[in-house]
């Protein structure tokens, strides 16, 4: 295994396939997340999705109606997760976060925080405590410098101002209310890499120097890895980097995380209802498929009566970014 900024010369790289030695299976289908478009107010330079305010597509008024459907159908959906873009600014998010609830889901909303701050959106953090949101917002450092690099200027102020309002309203403290933050390392500029650090050492920087100089509090950090995929794989080809940091990943490649990887038990839902195993499939446009190899979309997990449709996840050679070190996923380290 590389360590930390070792210097990658060998640049062939096993298929992620091969290295797993055996197919990924799903398992039964706990979790339902949801990506409503690709409208943001931020254009953030390591974001996988390519989201900007310059984007307009959105969930349609026909595949919002098709998902609660299926968030009513399916008891075994325990959590539906909301991402985008910002997923408070595309449409369907206040309708199915209000299906979600009454069916009693667990409800997650991936905020950028400054969201808060845009016209017609100020009634958010209230929103999000009425319907006790879980909230997992973005903040890729506790420094300021760092987060403004790779989300625009001015950034980091606000999102310290958003987690205060949240704050007031019991996030972070009050045991319905919580709010998780996000960590995601810098882009490299030259040929030498970094796994993402210690997340329970991290999550106690965070939380130390956040109380310090901000007095404010939080419950989880997650670390999460940036994948090569949307704007991170478009900055590593620029730079001639991306076989490199594919190489590295593969060579910290940890088989320990396989089990607990997040595509197993999720679908990853994209705005026009097509179906992914996850978030990175969908934005690599790598199809989720049903037992006969046949593409599938929510039309067709409605019309089987079932979301246990997938034998074999989809998996391509940036799965590394999941599997590197101590893992990585949407709920952050996949080793505790």
């Amino acid at each position: 295994m590389l360590t930390t900024n070792q210097k990658i010369d060998n640049l062939t790289v096993t298929p992620f396939a091969q290295k797993i030695e055996s197919p990924l299976q799903k398992q039964k289908i706990t979790v339902l997340q949801i990506n409503l478009g690709k409208k943001c107010n931020l254009a953030c330079t390591h974001c996988h999705v390519e989201a900007s305010p310059k984007r307009t597509e959105e969930l349609s008024p026909e595949i919002c109606q098709q998902l609660i459907e299926i968030i009513n159908l399916f008891p075994q959906i325990e959590t539906v997760d909301l991402t985008g873009g910002a997923p408070e600014m595309n449409y369907g998010f206040k309708p199915i976060v209000e299906a979600a609830k009454q069916a009693g889901k667990q409800v997650i909303v991936r905020s950028n925080l400054t969201i808060f701050f845009e016209a017609g959106f100020e009634d958010l953090p209230q929103y999000f405590a009425e319907n006790k949101l879980r909230v997992v917002a973005s903040l890729p450092c506790y420094l300021e410098t760092n987060v403004d690099k790779q989300r625009g200027a001015g950034v980091y102020h606000k999102s310290i101002q958003a987690i205060q309002k949240l704050n007031q309203l019991g996030y972070g403290t009050k045991p319905e209310l919580i709010l998780d933050l996000v960590y995601n390392p810098a882009l490299p500029n030259q040929n030498k890499f970094s796994l993402t650090p210690d997340q329970k050492n991290l999550e106690q920087d965070y939380k130390v120097y956040l109380l310090e100089q901000f007095k404010l509090k939080f419950n989880h950090l997650f670390t999460i890895t940036n994948l090569p995929v949307g704007r991170t794989k478009q900055y590593l080809q620029r730079q001639n980097l991306k076989d490199s940091y594919l190489k590295f990943l593969e060579s910290n490649f940890n088989g320990v995380t396989v089990p607990n990887l997040m595509c197993i038990n999720q679908l990853s839902i994209d705005y026009l209802g097509n179906v992914y195993d996850c978030d990175f499939n969908q934005m690599e446009n790598l199809a989720a498929t049903d037992f006969k190899g046949k593409k599938l979309t929510i039309d067709k997990l409605l019309e089987a009566k079932s979301l246990d449709v997938i034998n074999q996840i989809k998996t391509a050679n940036y799965c590394y970014g999941c599997t590197a070190g101590n893992g990585s996923s949407c709920g952050g380290s996949l080793v505790k």
